[in-house]
């Protein structure tokens, strides 16, 4: 038997002896050892020291724990039992017993280490380390932060470049300018110098590890020091931090909404490689008013929650001459309009959760990729299926302090990375101020601190009834001011917001939105379908103040000038009461572009759509109103378009963790396989090699069944996993085999032709 059996037949009796808690304990630690489902305690033992399985446990270990490990891995505890006392005797000085005490059993726990008196550990353990085992026991050389950055801003290209390619790579290099002699300017000798390299031999540097982590970006963490990392936050209101989350909200909503309309007034075409392009946000940004990399979050956001999609819109942009043009575009879907209906705190709790759990970092939008090339929106260089985990990990970080603390970005990165070394690197600063960032502009977070509605959204509790606390309460009326602007003091009841963006134009939006009223904005208010008495009853029924003349005025010269040259759908056609007006129609240059061709003094009709009359004519500066057969003013504006709602693309996830019920099963069919290998049993009676089970095989199951005696079978399940069972056979028919289970206590039905062997246990 070899040294490597030896060792898992070892790890194996001491999982025997552990008891059903503990191996639950185990399997909820580390799901993968149960999938599939382990036949005996010896295929577990094997999967518990496989080095990737190993390395994944070791992710959630902190730097107490794997400094723990290192000590075992230097007192060779892989080949030998080591005592506890000879590691607390190792770490003395650098933790305190009970803090080694506590990470031994946390190793025990992740079956890394088995043992109680004295513990061994498995031959992968060493290589979960984050740093070269041994390393975190040499002693602190070498400069600090602060002076590896300012070395570092003194090098020249060269040497640059070498130190970066040991950052990205092993940090060993083999070199021949490491050997004495060498000359002062050659750039490892300056490396040398500078204490940026680390000196072994006449060939051989290493970089060290906080001058790897400065050049990777990483928190600069040492190894050597086993206490965790102290906050101090800054303390605010929670009301403050409510009131902030809230505002914000109320802008993340308008900017959304005025990108749902402005991708459904002119849809965006898709890059050739996926994704929006850059000149595509960038105008989407400049008809909302909105910078790029705000618009990046917004599109991905909305992306998320399947309020915007990719497909052919209807109805479909104008393709080029000759029908070129894109295949796919970027439109509003279905869903929007649902979306654009429901409660201010029901909307913002579609974007929470849908950046909550999105699988992408949409703060890399506008960076370089490998390439050198713009990373765009939308696209699959984003999407990672890690991103949702690493988010909560930050948001359950801030969620430790007390409501209100406030805690800087570097700060958090540094607790991160004591806790999770082997995660550290993609916990860099910029990542956690990036995703602290994000999570602002959404209000889970506010002046720094967690919301209320954000701590909800994380717990999983009602997260849109505490938004709904936090935002000021909708109000149904306005301040009309005598400049013709109106004030919207809180946001608007959503009767009373459609009819004023119906009539007005938003000039300033924020905890209180202004609204300017001109010609334009009146005239469109008609175009709709309103009257000139139902807006001054509007205004006269909402306003706080008075309502002014210049408004009144206002509105009735445009009331008495909207509508005197009506069309109507011929290709189209224009009647006028008064000739005159007609006939300056006419001998417009406009007449031409639309062909007008008068068919009476007060008639005329074009060839072009009725839309497009009313556009030009509108342009030429003629007010012209639509109406339909009975002569009713009709609403003719674009409602933009709309792409179909597709299945949504499965999102990247990490494995499911087992429910309770699930390791308990687990958990009992690992004692049954054990039982079954370890019964003393007959000799095994196996089928003849054809589909169905051998005669004799199906003969010694009925014998099972007359004598009541239990029988071992060995079995292969749909999975394709070989498993073996203690039984007691009821019945033999039909191709299949019921046997009462004791693991289970129920009776199963096994397929007879999955039955490998059968043997009569004695």
């Amino acid at each position: 038997m070899t040294a490597a059996a030896q060792d898992t037949g070892r790890l194996a009796d001491w999982l025997s002896a552990r008891s059903d808690d503990q191996l639950a304990a185990l399997l909820q630690l580390r799901p993968d050892l149960g999938v599939p489902v382990p036949g005996t305690m010896d295929v577990l033992a094997a999967r518990a020291g496989q080095r990737p399985s190993v390395v994944r446990s070791a992710d959630d270990l902190d730097t107490v724990a794997l400094t723990v490990l290192e000590a075992l891995a230097l007192l060779d505890a892989v080949h030998r039992p080591v005592s506890r006392a000879q590691v607390h005797e190792l770490l003395d000085r650098r933790a305190t017993p009970a803090a080694v005490d506590e990470a031994l059993d946390q190793l025990i726990d992740r079956a890394l280490a088995w043992g109680d008196d004295t513990v061994e550990v498995v031959a992968a353990a060493p290589d979960a380390l984050p740093w070269p085992v041994g390393a975190s026991f040499e002693p602190a050389t070498g400069p600090d932060e602060a002076e590896i950055r300012a070395a570092l801003a003194e090098l020249d290209e060269p040497a640059r470049t070498l130190l970066d390619r040991l950052a990205t790579s092993s940090p060993i290099g083999r070199t021949r300018d490491a050997a004495p002699g060498t000359p002062a300017d050659r750039p490892v000798q300056q490396l040398l110098a500078r204490s940026l390299l680390t000196w072994l031999d006449e060939q051989t540097v290493a970089l060290p590890q906080q001058v790897g982590q400065v050049l990777r970006n990483e928190p600069v963490t040492d190894p050597d020091s086993l206490i965790a990392p102290v906050a101090t936050p800054e303390r605010h209101r929670i009301a403050d931090v409510d009131g902030v989350a809230a505002g914000e909200v109320l802008e993340l909503l308008r900017h959304c909404v005025e990108t749902v309309a402005a991708l459904g007034r002119a849809p965006a075409p898709t890059l050739r490689a996926g994704g929006l392009g850059v000149r595509e946000l960038r105008r989407i940004g400049k008809v909302a008013g909105l910078p790029e990399d705000r618009m990046s979050l917004l599109v991905e956001l909305l992306a998320g929650a399947n309020l915007i999609g990719c497909g052919q819109p209807e109805p479909g942009p104008e393709r080029n001459p000759g029908g070129t043009g894109p295949d796919d575009y970027w439109a509003p879907t279905a869903a929007a309009d649902v979306w654009l209906a429901a409660p201010a705190a029901a909307r913002w709790g579609t974007l929470a959760q849908a950046w909550l759990e999105l699988p992408r970092r949409p703060w890399l939008v506008g960076m370089r990729d490998v390439n050198d090339k713009p990373i765009a929106a939308l696209s699959d260089e984003i999407r990672t299926a890690a991103a949702p985990r690493d988010r909560r990990t930050v948001l359950k970080l801030l969620a430790e302090f007390d409501p209100g603390a406030e805690v800087s970005a570097e700060t958090l990165a540094r607790i991160i990375a004591w806790r999770r070394p082997r995660r550290r690197h993609r916990f860099t600063p910029a990542m956690v101020a990036a995703t602290l960032a994000e999570a602002s502009a959404l209000g889970v977070l506010g002046r720094g601190a967690l919301s209320t509605p954000g701590r909800a959204l994380l717990t999983g509790t009602d997260a849109e009834a505490a938004m709904a606390s936090a935002l000021p309460q909708p109000v149904d009326y306005v301040l009309v001011q005598a400049d013709l602007t109106i004030v919207a003091p809180g946001p608007l009841v959503p009767e009373l917001a459609d009819r004023i963006a119906a009539v007005a134009d938003v000039e300033s939006a924020g905890a209180a939105t202004v609204y300017r009223i001109g010609e334009a904005s009146v005239r469109r208010a008609l175009d709709g379908g309103a009257s000139a008495t139902e807006l001054h009853a509007l205004f006269g029924t909402h306003s706080r103040t008075p309502v002014p003349q210049a408004l009144t005025y206002l509105i009735d010269d445009v009331a008495r000038r909207h509508g005197r040259l009506r069309a109507g759908i011929a290709g189209a056609f224009l009647r006028c009461d008064d000739p005159a007006v007609l006939a300056e129609v006419l001998n417009a240059p406009v007449a031409e572009a639309l062909a007008l061709r008068a068919l009476a003094p007060t008639v005329a009709v074009a060839q072009a759509p009725l839309a497009e009359v009313l556009t030009q004519l509108r342009e030429a500066g003629f007010a012209p109103a639509g109406e339909d057969s009975s002569g009713t003013i009709i609403d003719l504006r674009p409602t933009g378009a709309r792409v179909a709602t597709r299945r949504q693309r499965p999102q990247l996830r990490l494995p499911t963790e087992p429910s309770p019920a699930q390791i308990a099963g687990i958990v009992r069919e690992l004692r049954a396989g054990d039982r079954a290998a370890k019964t003393r049993h007959g000799t095994d009676v196996r089928p003849d090699g054809s589909r169905a089970v051998g005669a004799a095989a199906v003969a010694l199951l009925q014998l099972a069944v007359r004598t009541k005696q239990a029988v071992r079978i060995a079995y292969v399940d749909a999975h394709g996993a070989a498993t073996q069972r203690i039984v007691e056979p009821v019945r033999v028919g039909g191709g299949q085999l019921d046997a009462f289970d004791p693991a289970t206590e129920a009776v199963r039905h096994f397929t007879l032709h999955r039955i490998l062997s059968v043997s009569l246990v004695e």
